[in-house]
């Protein structure tokens, strides 16, 4: 758990645990704040390997509960600074697919990610879920450092015709998880 220290007026500091003041909102995908974190995440992407899959790309609906999910992280003002989503992958396995996990890069090195994450894995076995697949870029450090700590192991490509540039991974869920 991450701690920063927020001054007071007196001059004085305290210990504030961040991610006590993050907020995770189920969000549509078209909802406005949902996607100017999408379309960063995108930028980005765009920026580090020249390509990736547009925003509108996505079917909106998959990312309707029961069949999926996106959360939107908020600040205690308001503020938000992190996304990520699940979807059904296959139902007949009952394998879902984490999708668009980003978070700004003003709320980056808190474990936001791994909140993020959590939750959704967390709803996504409450939901029938037995595996999580996802892709990520291979020059994502940090992405796969979250991953793999949290259990993911490499995987191959799922999805057929995707570049090197993808890392593959897959997690079983506990049965408890969703409880």
């Amino acid at each position: 758990m991450t701690t920063t220290w927020a001054s007071g007026k007196d001059g004085s500091h305290r210990a504030t645990n961040v991610l006590s003041m993050i907020r995770l909102v189920v969000r549509p995908y078209e909802n406005p704040d949902a996607q100017r974190l999408v379309q960063a995440l995108y930028a980005e992407q765009l920026d580090t390997y020249g390509f990736a899959d547009p925003p509108e790309s996505e079917v909106a609906s998959d990312y309707v509960v029961p069949f999926g999910m996106l959360l939107v992280a908020y600040t205690s003002a308001g503020k938000p600074v992190g996304c990520g989503g699940y979807r059904t992958y296959d139902a007949a396995t009952q394998t879902a697919e984490i999708r668009k996990m980003y978070v700004d890069p003003s709320a980056r090195g808190q474990r936001l990610g791994y909140q993020i994450l959590s939750k959704l894995e967390h709803e996504a076995a409450a939901r029938g879920a037995t595996q999580m697949v996802l892709e990520t870029g291979a020059l994502n450090i940090a992405a796969i450092g979250l991953y793999t700590s949290s259990g993911y192991e490499a995987i191959p490509s799922y999805v057929e015709g995707r570049r090197e540039t993808n890392r593959a991974f897959a997690k079983t869920l506990a049965a408890d998880q969703g409880c």
